[in-house]
């Protein structure tokens, strides 16, 4: 069991790859699996399985529910995943990802396998400085390119960055990022100005490790 409370408000950085790096998302339909769970999961309510909610009535589906954390950003890579996640109820970011780890057996079900999907326990860093939240954003939002992802494993990938710099979705609370800057033009150049930088320190894997608190 985790012995750490997370406190209601705060942000945190969680994350977590396939075990022995193996991918976890093998094709678009895994991907948009794993993306669609982080807006039904995020419920105060019970809400059962997808395919439950899947065959819900269009009245249904659309309730008001009360969310369990604020997702501020995402990037799910064919081998880990990241969040920043802002917990809005005592126990709600504990509860938000057991959830979500139920994705582990819809992809072990899919592809005939056993075992555990997730390198042990999702990772997770308090973040403690306004600095490291704006940094980290760009981080997170623009992971697959840090990793210079390319070919068939780039279609894999679902992010927030269309959220942050073209308006596309609303599953990110995005607010706590973007009135830190003009417009959304402003915060693209600044978390591209930052790809230049995190991409140089990529072959210094220690050094990335304590600035950005990669996985």
């Amino acid at each position: 069991m985790r012995n750490i409370s997370f406190a209601v408000g705060e942000h945190y950085h969680v994350y977590n790859r396939g075990v022995d790096h193996r991918q976890i998302v093998m094709d678009g339909a895994d991907s948009e699996r794993f993306v669609l769970g982080l807006d039904l999961f995020n419920s105060e309510d019970p809400v059962g399985s997808i395919f439950e909610h899947s065959r819900l009535s269009k009245e249904d589906k659309l309730k008001p529910r009360e969310k369990l954390v604020n997702i501020v950003c995402y990037c799910l890579n064919p081998n880990h995943f990241h969040m920043l996640i802002t917990p809005l109820k005592e126990g709600g970011l504990s509860k938000f990802m057991k959830r979500l780890g139920g994705y582990a057996g819809y992809f072990n079900l899919k592809y005939h396998r056993t075992g555990s999907l997730f390198e042990g326990q999702y990772k997770v860093k308090h973040i403690q400085s306004n600095a490291h939240l704006l940094h980290l954003s760009s981080y997170i939002n623009l992971n697959n390119r840090v990793h210079n992802l390319s070919g068939n494993l780039s279609q894999l990938v679902r992010s927030s960055w269309n959220e942050y710099v073209n308006s596309s979705g609303a599953l990110c609370s995005k607010k706590i990022i973007l009135k830190q800057f003009k417009n959304r033009a402003e915060y693209k150049k600044f978390s591209e100005d930052n790809l230049l930088f995190m991409r140089s320190k990529r072959a210094d894997y220690a050094e990335l490790k304590q600035i950005m608190l990669e996985s």
